[in-house]
């Protein structure tokens, strides 16, 4: 039975426990068969049920994002990851970080670390943009407006009070880029205040981007 065949055509997202119990549907006992191709390297498993190609199979892995997508839902990826996918902040970014609507959790995995941060309904659902990663794979992904609004909702001791302590955050502490702000739609952030966590500091956000 060759395993890479029957399941590079799924390996554009990561494998489910279906999909690979049915790849492996001559085995008698396929979970005993998924335990021993983690252990050989043929399967990565990212958490209980889910899974990626191990080395052994040699098969392209599905973007990070993606998997962050399906690692734990409904969730999508925000806060530095997606601050730095828009190019707002300089410093590339190593973990993951997603908001969901379920609980916070944290998966330590072999490919990396993949962080989820919860958010109420129905801010949560604001902002999110469907992003086509490759022609294969498409990712949810916070808008910068959304992305930079969860940073502010989501970081402890955050509490913005006034313009000139917002823009010491967003250009000293965060190092935005400022010019990337500028084409902030103020407009949308403001429209979310209502349903938003911290208003008092949203107001300010728009505030400050209205005078940079």
């Amino acid at each position: 039975m060759n395993l890479r065949r029957k399941i590079k055509d799924y390996s554009n997202v990561p494998l489910t426990h279906n999909v690979v119990i049915e790849a492996l549907s001559s085995y008698g006992r396929p979970n005993d068969k998924i335990s021993e191709m983690i252990k050989g390297s043929e399967l990565i498993a990212l958490r209980r049920g889910l899974y990626l190609p191990g080395p052994e199979l040699d098969l392209p892995l599905p973007n990070n994002f993606l998997i962050a997508n399906h690692l734990r839902g409904p969730s999508y990826v925000s806060l530095e990851s997606a601050l730095s996918y828009w190019g707002l902040i300089p410093e590339r970014v190593y973990e993951i970080s997603s908001v969901t609507t379920k609980t916070s959790k944290t998966y330590e995995t072999a490919i990396g670390r993949f962080s989820y941060q919860h958010l109420i309904t129905p801010y949560y659902s604001f902002g999110i943009k469907s992003v086509r990663l490759t022609d294969m794979q498409t990712a949810l992904v916070a808008s910068p407006e959304k992305a930079l609004c969860d940073k502010i909702i989501l970081t402890s001791g955050v509490l913005l009070r006034s313009i000139t302590q917002a823009l010491d955050f967003l250009l000293e502490d965060m190092r935005l880029d400022e010019d990337l702000l500028r084409g902030f739609d103020i407009a949308t952030i403001h429209s979310w205040i209502e349903d938003a966590p911290k208003k008092n500091s949203l107001q300010i956000l728009v505030n400050t981007l209205e005078r940079i």
